[in-house]
């Protein structure tokens, strides 16, 4: 893989973590519920971290890193509705909006994983999608246990 692809590959990537940063952060401010809050807040951590690994890949591949998540990006990565349900703070509908935005950056990540990648890229994007995997599924268990 040409290593303009690869430098592609990981911008994408710090979009969609800068898009569920900002989102998880916008939701943890939206929910009433204080393990919610706690966990979302944990997550949104967790993605600021994320960013900074691929930012510095990407500055190891000799590119210039994303520096925000994208607002068109932001339609497709599931996030865009988290404002205007925060406002009503109805817990149940935030969780499944953060749902359905762990769906888009679980599929990002798996899509990102299908290239042709560099052995180190491809090594930081295989242990970076199993942790949105693993958040992907306490979100999922959360909106499971919401809907009930």
């Amino acid at each position: 893989m040409d290593t303009s692809k690869a430098i592609s590959t990981l911008n994408d990537l710090i979009e969609t973590c800068r898009d569920g940063e900002n989102g998880f952060r916008t939701a943890a401010e939206g929910v009433k519920d204080a393990h919610v809050k706690a966990l979302f807040q944990r997550f949104a951590r967790q993605r600021t971290e994320l960013v900074k690994e691929l930012q510095e890949e990407v500055r190891k591949l000799g590119g210039n890193p994303e520096q925000r998540g994208s607002v068109s990006g932001s339609l497709h990565r599931g996030w865009m509705n988290i404002k205007s349900l925060v406002t009503g703070r109805d817990d149940a509908a935030i969780i499944a909006e953060a749902e359905r935005g762990e769906d888009v950056a679980k599929a990002t990540y798996a899509k990102a994983l299908q290239e042709n990648l560099p052995a180190g890229v491809r090594t930081l994007i295989q242990t970076q999608a199993e942790i949105i995997r693993l958040a992907h599924d306490e979100v999922r268990t959360l909106e499971k246990a919401h809907t009930r």
